[in-house]
């Protein structure tokens, strides 16, 4: 883990101390090309921060290069969406990094056993999802801390996310929004049939979630964790991992927390 100056920083501490990672895109590419030739370029292992050019997915993609670390990342948008970036500017990055706000975040641990019984472990930073693997649609059995909630979800998938995933995969299921201090974990079905009312539910943070698949032979089910896929599962466990956390840095105007809340309000 890097040598992290005492807070609170000031723009002298990032001064030849800043990490860069850029989207595989032309104009992301020549964005950090421009900022390492005016601020420099230290390695990850003696970086003060990270910064992140170009998308949430790279933005995505620097996380989990990062886990267990927990180095401070500051994304600036040279993608599409964005949400969890600032705005791209060029001049007084040290300024910037010395004056952001931090977002702490905790990923999700995907336990996942397959039909041979192997068991396979990833990290989720924005959710996890069971998604059915052919035209037949998913049988599903959901226990929560070890009791039985739902008997049997017919559904092409689930998913659990976290506050910060909320707002990506969960949210195109019409999953809820959470905030981040909330310490909830929305659980979301995809295109459920039946219960065809059900529209999910919010769990306490520290929940164990478990999924049995029914009927597997016949209606196979992958478990994908960000960017792991276990195919052909027959149980997976999720629960928030609190060992390991992710610092996210933000302008002071478009903090997380903010973006979280107006995004409920886009209409």
């Amino acid at each position: 883990m890097s040598d992290l100056p005492t807070l609170p920083l000031r723009p002298e501490d990032f001064t030849g101390r800043i990490a860069f990672h850029a989207a595989n895109t032309d104009v992301a590419q020549a964005a950090k090309a421009r900022l390492v030739a005016r601020y420099g370029e230290a390695p990850s292992e003696a970086a003060t921060a990270v910064v992140s050019l170009g998308g949430d997915g790279c933005m995505l993609e620097t996380q989990h290069r990062l886990l267990g670390r927990n180095l401070p990342v500051y994304g600036m948008n040279c993608g599409s969406v964005g949400f969890l970036m600032n705005d791209f500017r060029e001049d007084a990055l040290l300024e910037r990094l010395a004056e952001a706000q931090a977002a702490t975040l905790y990923p999700l641990r995907m336990r996942a056993v397959s039909a041979d019984g192997s068991a396979a472990e990833a990290l989720a930073i924005n959710e996890v999802s069971l998604l059915r693997e052919t035209r037949q649609a998913a049988k599903i059995r959901i226990l929560i801390d070890g009791k039985e909630r739902l008997a049997e979800l017919i559904c092409d998938g689930v998913l659990v996310a976290t506050p910060a995933g909320s707002t990506a995969y969960n949210l195109s299921a019409h999953g809820p929004i959470v905030p981040l201090g909330a310490n909830l974990l929305p659980l979301t079905p995809i295109s459920a049939f039946r219960p065809r009312r059900w529209r999910g539910a919010l769990l306490p943070g520290d929940a164990q979630v478990v999924f049995e698949i029914l009927e597997a032979g016949k209606r196979p089910v992958a478990a994908v964790a960000d960017y792991t896929e276990v195919r052909d599962v027959r149980r997976v466990e999720v629960r928030e991992d609190r060992s390991i956390s992710i610092t996210l840095l933000f302008d002071p105007d478009h903090g997380l927390s903010e973006r979280i809340i107006a995004e409920q309000f886009t209409v």
